[in-house]
């Protein structure tokens, strides 16, 4: 009995969202070339369940390129219509196209010559009438038995909000490496999908010392930069090597001199594992596992400095924690 109710409410789901699909034409199109020729937001407007999925189509827009949020029609009335500049484009969400609240703010927006974008299941309601371009959402049935509670309808709403912003997404030749710059947050993989200039250490930040320095030198840069290695640079900028903690450790062992006497050129690890800034970090992480490094010299074709590479910029230092 269960089983069979809910294959119900997907079926009735599913014929909702054939029957908007099947009435998509050219003021879909009208929509999309607003949008796209406009200097502004798209702001969502709506009420109840209509707010709701407002919300969720203005977040999906503004992380495919399309710049968007939403607004309350109460709250606007109230101050909040300050947040309207007049070359913004106006996407209002209403199922009956008679709600009272967002009919009034449209007689607000409509006076600021805002372009406004109806979405409603009746193409001769208030709101429609309000409307230069108006979306059909109408479902034949709401996947509620009593048809009371928002269900196929607001299903096929957010299905034709996801429409428009992946057609905006196209139509701006919006790229993975636009995305992810929406996404500094994301998961681990996604940090691995970059270019390795794009998270190495760079100028004043990168740990260095000269080959004539002294070993103490090497653990006073150690320490302050915190990075675990230093590098050797020549004076032309060539990386001739690289002091890791465990160099430092090696030649405290060597406990019969002086690490005033020792130079780092003694120090160093020569011709140390360097990568390209145009690699990937997801080789560069592999390069590390392998060698079992922490850190990499970022060099050019030539062997010179351009940064430098440790796994807490890959990994997101503070963002992984290790429980034992």
């Amino acid at each position: 009995m269960s089983i069979e109710a809910a294959k119900e409410v997907l079926l009735i789901e599913e014929q909702g969202l054939a029957a908007v699909r099947d009435r998509i034409g050219e003021e879909f199109v009208k929509a999309v070339e607003a949008v796209q020729i406009s200097n502004g937001r798209l702001v969502i407007t709506g009420i109840g369940k209509s707010g709701l999925v407002g919300k969720k189509i203005s977040a999906t827009l503004n992380s495919t390129g399309t710049p968007s949020f939403f607004l309350h029609p109460v709250e606007a009335m109230h101050g909040d219509l300050g947040m309207v500049m007049a070359s913004d484009v106006i996407l209002a969400i209403s199922y009956s196209g008679e709600t009272n609240e967002l009919n009034g703010l449209l007689v607000s927006l409509k006076k600021r010559g805002n372009a406004i974008i109806a979405m409603t299941a009746d193409c001769h309601s208030s709101l429609a009438r309000s409307a230069d371009i108006v979306l059909d959402i109408k479902v034949p049935k709401e996947a509620c038995p009593l048809g009371l509670a928002p269900t196929a309808s607001t299903t096929a709403t957010l299905a034709l909000g996801d429409a428009l912003a992946v057609v905006l997404l196209n139509r701006k030749k919006f790229q993975v490496e636009d995305f992810r710059q929406n996404h500094p947050g994301g998961s681990l993989g996604e940090r691995l999908k970059v270019k390795v200039s794009e998270v190495m250490l760079v100028g004043k930040d990168i740990p260095v010392i000269s080959p004539d320095d002294t070993a103490l030198k090497a653990i006073e840069e150690l320490n302050i930069k915190n990075k675990g290695a230093v590098l050797v640079i020549a004076e032309n900028n060539v990386v001739l090597g690289i002091v890791t903690d465990g160099d430092i450790r090696r030649i405290v062992m060597m406990a019969a001199e002086s690490l005033e006497r020792i130079s780092t050129a003694e120090l160093m690890t020569k011709n140390p594992i360097c990568i390209n800034g145009n690699q990937m970090a997801a080789d560069a992480l592999s390069i590390m596992q392998k060698h079992e490094i922490t850190a990499l010299p970022i060099t050019d074709e030539n062997g010179c400095m351009e940064g430098m590479l440790h796994l807490h910029d890959l990994l997101g230092k503070g963002e992984f924690r290790f429980l034992v």
